[in-house]
């Protein structure tokens, strides 16, 4: 069973995830946490002018995200009449970041589904605030959505990697259960000017060949220094369905997380990122 957590702002990205998540784990029994937290956009509210409304602005505010949470959960249900799913809302006065871990920790939350933008859908970036908050802070995978991308079969997965980590067998195995029901083809590529591994990256190549055995997995080494360009032409050349990549310091993902990086990688995300936190969690 699976329990997953979906942020939303109520925005048409954060609708195309739900959708995508409701599709992408029809096969699977799964607990989803729709979860709505106010506490920004009760500070931004433009007639919280005074003290003196406090209260009363605050009432409006959770009043409207909890009847925003009634009316999603309404149409859910009737798009998604899955006897698999069970269905939750939260309504928090809390910031995103905060109410997020809070709930990966008190219902054991496997993954995170959001859209890559909310209600701003900027063009010129990759990822937007909230998304942006959640990749860098909240402690669990996350698997975040582009814009109107609506591919929930995916058959091909590149899982790019220096294989210098000691990767988390929890966050493997969630890449391995999330290709295993459309037999994806999974393909860890590194890239490198050398085809030689250490010590170190043989073992860790190895653990993730054990954990990913049930899946159909290739191992491929692409001779360049330019990692962020390869793997864009990797991506468009093998029809890449979805890019799984972990997210700790120094890493790929990283870099990728800061604008000025992404302007000049300009990978675009137009198929979904799997962001891997490698975090330890029971």
């Amino acid at each position: 069973m699976k329990n997953i957590l979906i942020p939303t702002d109520f925005s048409k990205n954060a609708m195309n995830a739900i959708n995508f998540a409701l599709e992408f784990f029809k096969y699977e029994k799964t607990v989803f946490y729709f979860m709505h937290a106010y506490q920004n956009e009760f500070y931004d509210h433009e007639e919280l002018v005074s003290r003196k409304v406090f209260d009363d602005i605050l009432n409006n505010v959770r009043n409207e995200s909890q009847q925003n949470l009634a009316k999603l959960l309404k149409k859910v249900k009737g798009k998604a009449p899955n006897p698999r799913f069970t269905y939750h809302t939260i309504s928090s006065y809390n910031t995103l970041v905060e109410e997020a871990n809070s709930i990966v920790d008190r219902y054991n939350i496997d993954l995170i589904v959001m859209g890559t933008k909310g209600k701003s859908n900027e063009q010129h970036i990759v990822f937007g605030s909230r998304t942006f908050q959640v990749l860098k802070y909240v402690q669990c995978p996350v698997l975040a959505i582009p814009s109107n991308y609506t591919n929930t079969q995916p058959k091909h997965i590149l899982f790019p990697t220096n294989y210098l980590m000691p990767y988390k067998r929890r966050e493997l195995k969630l890449l391995s259960d999330i290709a295993k029901p459309y037999r994806s083809v999974i393909d860890v590529l590194y890239v490198s000017k050398s085809n030689k591994l250490s010590i170190r990256q043989e073992d860790n190549k190895c653990f993730i060949k054990d954990i990913l055995c049930v899946n159909k997995v290739n191992f491929y080494i692409e001779d360049s220094k330019k990692i962020a360009e390869t793997v864009k032409n990797y991506i468009s050349k093998n029809k890449i369905d979805i890019i799984a990549m972990v997210n700790t310091q120094h890493s790929f993902l990283e870099d990728m997380l800061f604008p000025s990086t992404i302007d000049r990688v300009s990978l675009g995300l137009e198929i979904p990122l799997l962001a891997m936190q490698n975090a330890t969690r029971n």
